[in-house]
């Protein structure tokens, strides 16, 4: 099973360090039922891009919570066994957990498909959108149109061995 983990840069230097994700549990997104519902869609694709988005709004969230790691959203692809990542039930169909995931042990970073990272030129959108995030979540839309726009902004494909050039 694909899940995505959200982090931040240092995040993923601490992850690369360890040679893992975690200490678990990891809180991760996946193509769930619920995400399945949500997005009225059968493209397997389509549906690992809307995980991989709930990923990056999560990596926004806690970037939000940080203002001294460099503003660049970092999600990390990575295959587990089915059955390692659960729903939970009982957030079923609410909207702030639709794909959400939970990883009890630690992942090795081996295990890692791929490393999603906002370019450069991303950090001025990230950065307004994790300083109006509390704004929009209180229902402010010009502060929602601030989040929104770091979302324009495509995740960057890199391979794992690219970690330590990422990392600089």
């Amino acid at each position: 099973m694909r899940v995505y983990v959200p982090m931040t840069l240092p995040g993923l230097a601490a992850a690369h360090k360890a040679g893992e994700l975690g200490p678990g549990p990891l809180d991760a997104f996946a193509v769930t039922p619920a995400l399945r519902e949500w997005y009225v869609s059968d493209d397997i694709e389509e549906l690992e891009y809307a995980a991989l988005s709930r990923a990056a709004q999560a990596s926004l969230r806690q970037l939000a919570t940080d203002p001294q790691v460099p503003r660049r959203r970092v999600v990390v692809a990575v295959d587990v066994p089915d059955g390692a990542a659960v729903a939970d039930p009982d957030r079923g169909l609410d909207p702030s957990a639709l794909g959400a995931v939970r990883i009890a042990q630690p992942v090795a970073l081996a295990k890692a498909a791929a490393v999603h990272l906002d370019s450069s030129d991303a950090e001025r959108d990230v950065t307004a959108a994790a300083a109006a995030l509390g704004a929009a979540d209180l229902g402010d839309d010009d502060a929602q149109f601030t989040v929104d726009g770091a979302e324009d902004h495509e995740l960057l494909w890199y391979a794992v061995q690219e970690i330590p050039t990422l990392l600089g």
